[in-house]
C-alpha cells in the first residue's frame, strides 16, 4: 500500500493570471480538483506543505488526503507544474478517485543489485535504465508507491521487459492487454564502449598504417 500525504485546501475564488500571481506572492498554489463525476474545484494550497510533499517520490504515485474546508476527499496528483528558475510549484491538478474505480498511474520504477548485476560484476558492462516508471491500473486501496525489478541475474547483452516486473496482487500493467508487441524492454546491460585511444580495426586502419610516415609535414 502506498504511503499517505494530508493536504489542507481551501475553495479558490478568482480566475486569471492576476489572481493566480497574487496567490503565489501569498504562499499560496493554485490547484484544480476533479473527476469522479463530479464538478471541477477551483482550490488554493500551501506552497510550503507542498514542498515537502514533494521531496518524497511517493508523493506522485500515491493516494492523497485532502481536507477541503472540512470535507475529506481522495485524489491523486494528475499534473504538476513548477517554476523554471526557483524552488515553488506553480499550479497542481488533482483527480478525485472513488474507492469502487481503478485508477491508472505512473509509478517508479526501482532496480534492485544493480551493482552486483551479473553482467556488471562478473563481465564488466554497464547497466542502462530504458525505462525509469510504469504504467498501472488498480483500485486505489491496491496502489503501490513504487514497482522493484531485480536485476541480480542479469548478464551482459540481455534485458528485461515489463513482462518480468512482479506486480502485487490487483495491478496490472494496461500495456501488456494491448499485445506482445507492448512488452518493451525496461533495462538492459551492455558492454563498455572502448575509449578513444583504442586501435580501429579494418580497412580506415590499415591505410592509416600505410600512410608514409612523414605525410602531413611541411617540406623544406
Amino acid at each position: 500500500m502506498s504511503k499517505r500525504f494530508s493536504i489542507a485546501a481551501e475553495r479558490r475564488e478568482g480566475a486569471g493570471k492576476g489572481a493566480s500571481r497574487r496567490l503565489r506572492h501569498a504562499g499560496k498554489v493554485p490547484g484544480i480538483l476533479y473527476g469522479a463525476g463530479q464538478e471541477p474545484v477551483a482550490v488554493t494550497l500551501d506552497q510550503n506543505e507542498l514542498l515537502r510533499h514533494v521531496e518524497h517520490e511517493a508523493f506522485f504515485s500515491s493516494i492523497l488526503d485532502i481536507d477541503l474546508a472540512g470535507e475529506k476527499i481522495q485524489a491523486i496528483v494528475k499534473d504538476v507544474q513548477v517554476h523554471p528558475a526557483r524552488r515553488a510549484l506553480v499550479h497542481l491538478d488533482l483527480q478525485r478517485v472513488l474507492a469502487t474505480e481503478k485508477v491508472r498511474m505512473l509509478v517508479p520504477l526501482h532496480f534492485l543489485n544493480q551493482a552486483t548485476a551479473k553482467g556488471v560484476k562478473e563481465e564488466g558492462g554497464v547497466v542502462q535504465h530504458l525505462m525509469t516508471e510504469v504504467e498501472i491500473s488498480c483500485l486505489p486501496r491496491d496502489l503501490p508507491s513504487a514497482l522493484a525489478l531485480d536485476i541480480g541475474e542479469l548478464e551482459i547483452n540481455k534485458s528485461l521487459h515489463l513482462s518480468d516486473i512482479p506486480l502485487p496482487e490487483g495491478v496490472e500493467i494496461p500495456a501488456l492487454a494491448i499485445g506482445p508487441e507492448q512488452n518493451r524492454a525496461v533495462v538492459a546491460i551492455h558492454a563498455v564502449r572502448g575509449d578513444a585511444e583504442t586501435v580501429t580495426e579494418g580497412p580506415a586502419a590499415d591505410a592509416a598504417a600505410a600512410a608514409p610516415a612523414d605525410a602531413g609535414k611541411d617540406k623544406k
